[in-house]
């Protein structure tokens, strides 16, 4: 445990928990090995986290599968269930401001933007699932034969969640809050880089009434906790998000072991797509927000910005000012609006990618020679509307897509043609719970947010029933 200071000498975040969360309890690995979290804005260590590999994970499956064939979370009534993730919801709300502060000084994150979108967004999350926990229905089926029939909806079991670094409270609530209201229990394991929040999230769940079991936090690395949890016999499926080479193992994992089903939301590469009869300052804006939003560090990141050629100098003219304005810092500071990358291999991976962007001919706008933006935006300028259609299309990702245009012909036509799981259109990263995510192509299958996500911790269980007994004797 230890206190870090937000640059406020009377403010501080404590390290309240550091082992793994099994069975309702927190506990030291079974092998006793812990590893470093490091503060990405001065690469001190901020605490010892216990290592959680193979043994623990066993040890986690075993209660998360005692708690489902024997516990009372899965038998509940759904309204029940619900009122427990409410008050999870509302435990979270009494506690932003140590969240936020743990994911800023975890990962680097904005600590405005923590404690002011995205931990409240943390809680909405759960009361939409906590709303629809009771509203787990199936159908009466109309048959074509002397038969009568009708469909259950029951929880699909054990479930892993394999999380990244880049948004460690939302890509937690996402993944736990469908699942949660399903009536599953869970395995999670978070990002080594960013650990911190998951163990508090805990500590909030059992504090909300959860059973010891339902919701277990086993930290550790993805070659072991990680391989432990995809190719593990006893659990019945598994949602991923993270990189398109990890989500092929994830894959091949399931195959090797049960056959579980997979859910994968992976990387991208998406376009923005700005024509000529586009506000360009607002384009500029949204190019931004786009691309430097969470440090570059999220997958649906409009990398590739595609302008038409008759705004395309004004574009780029606009777009190197308000870069300049884009100030980077300590993520505390309220003037600051990105903080540093999640470390120092990500820090240089996206070095070397400008590097070899150089190399190939390509011109760097802005940077400087001290410090350069983590994220990196690729601008480029097309004629007409089906060179601007094939150039997005030209990548083996799928996940999202920007349009900008006063057009409803061109929002039409091209947000039909983009092969995406999510366009915008004259806006960027319009996320929402109603709102499905997800992608195509390498950036994965499966849904979150929205009912989808929840159908993916469901299974479907028909029951038949002849009308007529004596007719199948």
């Amino acid at each position: 445990m230890g206190s870090f200071s937000n640059g406020d000498s009377e403010s501080f975040v404590t390290i309240k928990f550091t082992k793994l969360f099994i069975n309702g309890e927190f506990v030291d690995s079974i092998s006793g090995n812990t590893f470093e979290t490091i503060d990405p804005r001065t690469e001190e260590v901020i605490a010892r986290i216990a290592e959680g590999k193979k043994e623990d994970i066993d040890l986690a499956v075993n209660a998360a599968r005692e708690a489902f064939d024997h516990g009372p979370w899965p038998r509940m009534p759904g309204a029940e269930r619900g009122r427990v993730m409410m008050k999870f919801a509302d435990l979270i709300d009494q506690n932003i401001e140590e969240l936020a502060a743990l994911d800023a000084i975890d990962a680097g994150k904005l600590y405005s933007w923590c404690k002011g979108i995205e931990i409240p967004q943390v809680a909405n999350s759960l009361h939409y699932y906590a709303g629809a926990a009771d509203k787990i229905h199936g159908q009466v089926l109309k048959m074509s034969r002397e038969l009568q029939a009708y469909t259950l909806l029951e929880p699909i079991g054990v479930v892993g969640h394999i999380i990244p670094w880049n948004f460690p409270s939302t890509m937690l609530i996402t993944k736990v809050s469908p699942a949660l209201a399903a009536g599953c229990t869970m395995i999670l394991k978070p990002a080594e880089q960013t650990p911190l929040s998951a163990l508090f999230y805990a500590h909030l769940a059992k504090l909300a009434g959860i059973p010891g079991g339902v919701f277990n936090v086993v930290p550790g690395f993805g070659s072991t906790a990680g391989a432990a949890i995809t190719s593990h016999m006893d659990i019945d499926a598994v949602s991923f998000t993270g990189s398109t080479e990890v989500g092929r193992e994830v894959m091949q994992a399931s195959a090797r072991s049960n056959l579980k089903p997979v859910s994968l939301e992976l990387g991208g590469k998406s376009p923005l797509i700005i024509f000529d009869d586009a506000d360009v300052d607002k384009a500029a804006d949204l190019a931004l927000l786009g691309n430097f939003c969470n440090k570059g560090e999220i997958c649906a990141a409009s990398s590739r910005v595609f302008v038409q050629e008759g705004i395309y100098d004004e574009f780029e003219k606009k777009l190197v000012e308000k870069s300049k304005a884009w100030i980077v810092g300590d993520p505390f500071d309220p003037k600051i609006r990105q903080g540093p990358q999640v470390d120092k291999k990500q820090f240089d991976k996206i070095l070397s990618y400008i590097e070899h962007g150089k190399r190939e001919g390509a011109t760097l706008l802005i940077g400087a020679q001290d410090e350069i933006f983590g994220p990196v935006m690729v601008l480029m300028k097309f004629k007409t509307i089906e060179e601007a259609i094939k150039s997005a299309n030209n990548t083996k990702y799928g996940l999202a897509a920007g349009i900008l245009t006063q057009s409803l012909d061109i929002a039409n036509t091209v947000s039909r043609s983009i092969r995406a799981g999510v366009i915008w259109v004259n806006c960027y990263f319009g996320f929402d719970m109603d709102c499905p995510y997800g992608g195509y192509k390498m950036s994965g299958f499966g849904r979150d947010n929205g009912l989808e996500a929840l159908h993916k911790y469901l299974q479907v269980k028909s029951v038949v029933t002849p009308i007529y007994n004596s007719r199948w004797l």
